[in-house]
């Protein structure tokens, strides 16, 4: 944790004083911890989902108003199916949720429903919510210990036990408030969503099959929980208020265009094969499947485990049916980088970073085979990629650590070791950004641009935080 929280009290206390300072700490710094003192989830970057995402989502936050708030969907590498928001920046998609998504429409009804939530303000309510949530808990804290401190002094067992429920029961009471919020607003992401699709004249259906296909599956598990210990309502009352809705759209018979469905199948059997073993794509996309899908998930499968020249000859048959696909072209450059053949990797990703509509992350990639390749005919290319690349993903340690490689080719020390700070004050290493930017200061002439940069990163501290105090 970062910061440190501030003793109640220096002077020497009693027990039972002890006692009550110990757990009023406890929940005022569990309550208050940093993001950046907890581990991040596992995030997949591909520029071929992000882009699809994007696309799915644009419609909707227009609707929503959000088209200006630069809203990203983020994927975590988790099977499981799940959506969340948790800030007003971005939404969250388990790639397990891609994968059981059927058709564009069944996820862009998730999509739209977290947009909901966006839109609603939720989040922020949330917090003014369980901000006053934790100061009821901590008072009930305060007040159970002390009768149970009272009771143990007199004698008095019922008193002592009176403690014990003090420190229960209000907790029960606040979480079932709690639950009960978060259901409301869940309901409203709902009315929300099918509002967006409504207005971008997509049907709802897809969100009503997919919430329908979760309660199914959570219908034995649901007979017996406490329906006010749930986040959601239950599926059943959820569902129906649903179909309500969704079923009084006029877009309710929307079928998604044949070509997005295609592409959609395609990001799906794409995520599949790099997360699976083979045994498992060859179960999903047999042989006898003979679609641009299946086909595209046997040639990653046959790269990941298999032979690179019959990898090699599956993708360039993907080539062959859609040139003009850069993604199938990014696939050979990657297959060809991660095989030690970096300056056949230069062709095609070249041409996929030319194709894709946001090619950052495949300029990254394109840079790092020019780098690789050790010829300094590509150092200028290299360089000049790279940086355009950074502009649209200024926080991608693998791109600064390509450019600080393609700096050092060049002899341009000063500028390689900036870039090297960048990189690893990018992964959070803070200590070993600070000490090489240190050094890049001592190369750049005091006051230009580079040396400011560095001096940035040289003199940074970490912000303090502190946790909230009674």
């Amino acid at each position: 944790m970062t910061g440190s929280a501030t003793p109640i009290s220096t002077r020497r206390s009693a027990p039972a004083a002890r006692a009550v300072a110990l757990i009023t700490a406890s929940v005022l710094v569990t309550t208050s911890l940093p993001a950046q003192a907890q581990k991040g989830p596992p995030i997949i970057r591909d520029t071929e989902i992000e882009q699809l995402l994007k696309e799915y989502t644009q419609p909707i936050l227009k609707a929503a108003g959000l088209s200006q708030q630069n809203i990203q969907v983020v994927i975590i590498n988790e099977r499981s199916f799940n959506a969340f928001v948790a800030d007003g920046r971005r939404i969250f998609v388990n790639g397990g949720a891609l994968l059981d998504s059927n058709t564009p429409n069944e996820i862009i009804g998730v999509l739209a429903h977290e947009s909901g939530h966006i839109a609603g303000g939720h989040l922020a309510r949330l917090r003014e919510q369980l901000a006053a949530a934790s100061t009821q808990t901590i008072l009930a804290m305060i007040l159970g210990v002390g009768a149970m401190v009272a009771g143990s002094r007199s004698g008095n067992s019922g008193l002592t036990q009176g403690g014990v429920g003090a420190l229960t029961a209000p907790s029960a009471a606040i979480q079932n408030s709690l639950f009960a919020y978060l259901r409301a607003q869940e309901e409203q992401a709902d009315r929300a969503g099918v509002k967006f699709l409504t207005a971008t004249g997509q049907s709802p259906k897809g969100m009503y099959d997919t919430f329908k296909r979760l309660a199914d599956q959570m219908l034995y598990q649901t007979q017996y929980i406490n329906p006010y210990m749930q986040s959601h309502p239950l599926p059943s009352e959820r569902v129906a208020a649903l179909e309500g809705m969704a079923k009084g759209s006029p877009y309710w018979n929307v079928k998604d265009p044949p070509a997005l469905q295609a592409r959609h199948d395609l990001m799906r059997a794409k995520l599949f094969a790099f997360l699976e073993r083979p045994e498992a794509v060859a179960r999903r996309y047999p042989s006898s499947d003979g679609s641009l899908a299946a086909r595209y998930a046997r040639a990653i499968a046959t790269y990941r485990f298999a032979d690179s020249r019959a990898a090699a000859a599956q993708i360039d048959a993907l080539i062959a049916i859609q040139p003009q696909n850069p993604y199938f072209h990014e696939l050979k450059g990657q297959m060809l980088l991660e095989s030690g053949r970096p300056a056949e990797a230069i062709g095609p990703l070249r041409h996929a970073a030319q194709l894709a509509p946001n090619p950052a992350l495949i300029q990254i990639m394109l840079g790092q085979a020019l780098v690789a390749s050790h010829d300094r005919a590509h150092n200028e290319e290299a360089v000049s990629i790279l940086q355009a690349a950074l502009l649209r993903e200024p926080e991608s340690p693998d791109g600064y650590t390509q450019l600080a490689m393609a700096y050092a080719q060049k002899n341009d020390l000063a500028r390689a070791d900036l870039a090297s700070a960048q990189a690893a004050f990018m992964r959070g290493d803070i200590r070993t950004a600070r000490e090489i930017a240190a050094r890049a200061k001592t190369r750049f002439p005091v006051g230009s641009p580079g040396w400011v940069k560095a001096d940035d990163i040289a003199s940074y501290k970490p912000p303090q935080q502190s946790a909230l105090r009674p």
